[in-house]
């Protein structure tokens, strides 16, 4: 992570390089004077120059293969070792490709390895006993300064450039896998928003079914009370309590799933209230899914079975309707969205008589099959307009 805001990690940055382009221009300007003495040139000169080949640090970063051949350039006048340490680890850890690493830090290593070697056989010729130990010697100093001087700082720069790397790709991962988990949120309240669709589409398909048939049976019943009234006052007792039956009963069947339709858009309404979510982990989301299915379906309450299609029929007869229930083969329990479409599907067919063949023979039969269940509703032609029907009992 970064320590600090982006403009204090820009400021550091080049506090830094300006900081290591001024002690490198110091240092290559004080061997700059060795260099101006040995090559006859004014003192002021070798300052300059080992000043601007210092400086060239301030670019490190834009242009590390620039820094680092400024060092192989430099190197024989014996000046820029500061210079070529940080420029090989700059180099090693930007992204630079390999070949282009190798190729400079085998330049930087040969460029060091010829200064050092010349100058300790320099100083043999010599007999200055600046360094000593024999022919062996030479070699051996250049190459342990070769060594020193290029290895560490390459090494180091790798590393440090295969841990940045990696880091990003890191963070690349973590946050590809936030946009994911977010999109599978999203999925997922999409899935659940589809689903509290289906549900009322259901219920609205159920309180069609209840109603119609409720209201068909009240009407029918509403007719024959005003057609005996004073002709027979038990009977139309007896029709004013089944009328007032049928009413109730819409009511119950009306209010339960209204009931259960409330509670979903509560639970809606409660979420769209809510402020934003604290993220919680997958696995929470998943449960608490689960969970709400669950009471979803609790709610929802045991809807009509197979078991009360007789006392269904039983409601069409005494409706006035001629009506006869049979069923076929041995009667088991199936699902109950099974038992319930099965059942809404005889309310509806026998609905659809009430409506537009009143007075029809009907027939409805059940078959209890080896891997279904079948169903038939089939009725005759009403009768003619004037015929007698038969009254509601």
């Amino acid at each position: 992570e970064r320590a600090g805001p982006w403009w204090w990690e820009r400021w550091r940055g080049a506090l830094l390089d300006g900081g290591l382009a001024l002690v490198s221009a110091v240092e290559c300007a004080v061997e700059g004077v060795e260099f101006a003495r040995n090559a006859a040139l004014p003192e002021a000169v070798g300052v300059a120059f080992g000043a601007l080949a210092g400086s060239v640090l301030l670019v490190r970063r834009m242009w590390p293969v620039a820094v680092v051949l400024v060092f192989i350039a430099v190197a024989p006048a014996q000046m820029g070792y500061l210079m070529g340490l940080v420029g090989l680890y700059t180099l090693a850890a930007s992204e630079a490709p390999r070949r282009i690493i190798g190729a400079l830090s085998g330049m930087a290593f040969a460029g060091v390895f010829i200064v050092w070697f010349v100058q300790a056989t320099q100083s043999d010729i010599q007999g200055d006993g600046a360094v000593g130990g024999g022919d062996a010697f030479a070699p051996f100093l250049a190459v342990t300064m070769a060594i020193g001087l290029t290895a560490p700082p390459v090494l180091l720069g790798m590393y440090v450039g295969a841990r940045r790397r990696l880091m990003e790709s890191l963070r690349e991962r973590a946050d590809s896998l936030e946009r994911e988990l977010q999109l599978l949120a999203e999925r997922a309240e999409e899935r659940a928003e589809w689903a509290r669709g289906e549900e009322r589409t259901r219920i609205a398909r159920e309180m069609h079914d209840v109603v119609a048939h409720r209201v068909s049976l009240m009407v029918v019943h509403a007719a024959a009370l005003q057609a005996v009234a004073r002709k027979d006052p038990e009977k139309a007792v007896r029709n004013a309590a089944l009328v007032g039956d049928m009413g109730r009963q819409a009511l119950t069947e009306l209010r339960e799933m209204l009931g259960v339709l409330r509670s979903g858009e509560g639970f809606s309404s409660m979420a769209r209230a809510e402020p934003a979510p604290v993220p919680v982990p997958l696995a929470a989301v998943g449960a608490a899914a689960a969970a709400a299915a669950s009471r979803a379906e609790d709610e929802a309450g045991e809807g009509p079975c197979l078991a009360e299609l007789e006392v269904l029929v039983g409601q069409s007869a005494a409706a006035g309707m001629v009506v006869e229930l049979s069923v076929e083969g041995e009667v088991r329990v199936y699902a109950a969205e099974v038992e319930q479409t099965a059942y809404r599907v005889v309310q509806e067919a026998l609905t659809n008589v009430h409506k537009h063949a009143a007075g029809a023979k009907t027939h409805v039969r059940l078959a209890h099959r080896a891997a279904e269940i079948a169903m038939q509703v089939e009725n005759g032609a009403p009768p003619e307009p004037g015929a007698p029907r038969s009254p509601p009992a």
